[in-house]
């Protein structure tokens, strides 16, 4: 049996992606080199100064900068440096809050999943063993951390009342402190939401793309083109360049495309994993399927060619959404309530970690979590 010391915790996110840089934490430099005209001569060669300048070239004005915990840095508006902040304020520990995809900027996620570990309060000896922190340190990181007894319902509620109205924890759970958020992952959902017509979405403009085409576009054509990528293929041509993989073999479970109304057209897509903008460049392609550009034999073939050019554009943000992530099963983990017994080794009865913890349990000897 195995007793937890260190409590892991899953945390399930929803956001509205359109005022991030994207999910990963981004902290570029805050000096960029300034051109300094003055005091020059006449047709000599400007020289460039550290002068301290805000560097905006990654980031557009809906994104300001934030501050940044690394000297020299500023850091941009990310989903994950907002949620790493909130966690901060609740446990008063710096934890780096793991998500298991890294959506792009203005892209939104109903399922995001990440994780994080509060940093534990025993001292480990040389020789391998643990004990209690000497009495000054106890007193300096008191009301620290998040025990479990605590409860993860009280959790997602304390991060939520710190977060901004565009990002949401809609649960949370204790985990085995193995958990691996990108690492277990088992599968993956995306959707992307096309508005075809003349009139703009104007109030669902962030959450869907626009179509200016008043002809409408062709879904059952499109779902017979999106059969042609189901399946283990070589997704080069669907992949953006400076990807960074080793390979580019992926297997997409599930690719279909439904007319949702009149105006609205979605394309639903799962798979194991996929590539930068994989699926922006699916979504962009079976567009040009619906407008009556391309054909299911045009798809196979730039399936086939794994040439980028081959296949359609990359379509913007707005309209995609990470839907669902599923983890493989994972064995059932059981904590230890505190204080453990760090002397004898010994610990109180142990709690199945799927079982709701709401009250703080009480040890024998009065003393609460």
């Amino acid at each position: 049996m195995e007793f937890l010391i260190v409590p892991r915790y899953k945390l399930h996110i929803a956001y509205d992606g359109t005022d991030f840089c994207g999910w990963q934490r981004q902290e570029p430099l805050a000096i960029v080199p300034k051109i300094d005209a003055g005091d020059q001569e006449p047709g000599a060669v400007p020289q460039a100064t550290n002068e301290p300048k805000p560097n905006r070239a990654a980031y557009s004005p809906q994104t300001p900068l934030i501050e940044s915990t690394r000297p020299g840095r500023v850091a941009l508006r990310t989903v994950q440096g907002v949620i790493e902040a909130a966690v901060w304020q609740v446990t008063r520990q710096r934890v780096e809050v793991l998500g298991s995809s890294r959506t792009d900027s203005g892209v939104h996620a109903k399922g995001q999943i990440a994780a994080f570990t509060c940093e534990p309060l025993l001292v480990e000896n040389p020789d391998g063993t643990f004990s209690l922190p000497d009495e000054a340190t106890l007193a300096a990181t008191r009301g620290t951390g998040w025990p479990h007894e605590r409860g993860v319902d009280r959790l997602a509620a304390a991060i939520n009342s710190r977060l901004p109205d565009d990002v949401l924890i809609t649960g949370a759970a204790l985990v085995d402190p193995r958990f691996d958020p990108i690492g277990d992952v088992e599968a993956k959902g995306y959707s992307y939401v096309f508005h075809v017509g003349p009139a703009r979405p104007l109030w669902e403009r962030r959450v869907v793309h626009h179509i200016h085409n008043p002809r409408g576009m062709d879904a059952a054509a499109m779902n017979e083109a999106a059969k042609t990528l189901v399946g283990e293929h070589d997704f080069a041509a669907f992949a953006a360049a400076g990807h960074g993989r080793a390979t580019t073999v992926r297997t997409v479970l599930s690719c279909g495309v439904t007319r949702e109304s009149e105006h609205r057209v979605r394309i639903d897509v799962s798979g194991t994993g996929f590539l930068w903008n994989m699926v922006r460049i699916i979504a962009g392609t079976l567009q040009q399927v619906g407008l009556g550009q391309r054909t299911a034999a045009d798809v196979k073939a730039a399936l086939e060619s794994r040439d980028r050019i081959k296949a359609g554009p990359t379509v913007g943000p707005e309209g995609l959404c990470l839907e669902w992530i599923k983890y493989r099963p994972a064995p059932e983990f059981v904590v230890a309530p505190r204080p453990l017994n760090v002397q004898t080794g010994e610990a109180p009865p142990a709690t199945p970690i799927d079982q709701p913890i709401d009250q703080p349990i009480v040890q024998p000897n009065g003393a609460g979590p």
